[in-house]
């Protein structure tokens, strides 16, 4: 996922990061604003990994973030700069299942999807931003229906709802029956 970093609070914590080489929480805005006080956030979120920074102009920087694992908030407290720390549990991880018959109609159109974004990228009018997935997992349950999550043009608290299920498999099915309903399938 790509960021773009210009809050003072925000670069302070993107330094702290770096040089302590650990990922921060990103989490979808319940209530509130993205800039200003403090807003309410969702209850899950997931731990994000900086894997590239640049400064693209003075006080604005270009952050290339990879997600890991989930984590549900049982506590918050907003910080002197308006951040908020929060106490989390992680989420324990989706077994590695393989995918069955029917689902592997979700990864190979999953995988027409990802080729046909990367070619967009590598063309004039693609300006180069596509989403940068560091392993493809296509025999992955778990990997298939996260992917998807990210790339379906829903509503984005579709999309938390989506990512706050328990079960790869639930998410998979219920991205199926999407693909299905849309004549993507």
């Amino acid at each position: 996922m790509p960021l773009r970093v210009f809050e003072a609070r925000y670069i302070d914590m993107m330094r702290e990061c770096l040089r302590e080489k650990k990922p921060f929480g990103i989490v979808l805005i319940k209530s509130g604003k993205e800039v200003g006080v403090a807003a309410e956030p969702e209850t899950v979120g997931c731990l994000a990994h900086i894997d590239h920074v640049d400064m693209i102009s003075t006080g604005i920087l270009a952050v290339d973030v990879r997600g890991g694992e989930r984590f549900r908030i049982f506590d918050t407290r907003e910080l002197d700069d308006h951040r908020l720390e929060a106490q989390v549990e992680m989420i324990k991880a989706d077994d590695a299942a393989p995918i069955n018959d029917v689902h592997m109609r979700c990864a190979k159109a999953l995988k027409t999807v990802i080729d046909n974004l990367n070619a967009k990228a590598a063309s004039e009018d693609g300006n180069g931003i596509a989403p940068k997935f560091v392993k493809l997992h296509f025999e992955d349950t778990a990997w298939v229906a996260n992917r998807w999550c990210e790339l379906l043009p829903i509503p984005l608290k579709a999309r938390q709802k989506l990512l706050e299920l328990d079960s790869a498999k639930s998410r998979l099915e219920i991205v199926y029956r999407y693909l299905q309903q849309h004549a993507i399938l």
